[in-house]
C-alpha cells in the first residue's frame, strides 16, 4: 500500500477526517494504481473522476464504522 495514504479514523486522528484528508488519500491511491503522478491530458478526466468515486467511497466508509468504544464516549459527553 502506498506508504503515505494515513489511516483516517480515530483513534488515528482525533477528530473526523476533512473531506481535504479523504481527498488526498483518494488521490494518493489513484496515483499509485494507475502508475501516474499526474495524468496526460488525454487520461486527466478518467483519473480525477476515479479520485472522486473513491473520496466518495472513503467518506461513505468512514461515516458508517463504528469504532468500538467511541459511541459509549459521544454518548457520555
Amino acid at each position: 500500500m502506498c506508504r503515505s495514504i494515513k489511516t483516517l479514523r480515530p483513534p488515528a486522528l482525533p477528530e473526523e477526517a476533512t473531506e481535504e484528508e479523504i481527498r488526498a488519500a483518494a488521490l494518493q491511491f489513484v496515483r499509485k494504481v494507475s502508475g501516474f503522478r499526474a495524468p496526460a491530458a488525454h487520461n486527466r478526466e478518467v483519473f480525477d473522476h476515479a479520485v472522486e468515486v473513491i473520496a466518495d467511497a472513503t467518506a461513505e466508509l468512514l461515516d458508517g464504522l463504528e469504532v468500538r468504544g467511541r459511541a459509549a464516549a459521544r454518548k457520555a459527553g
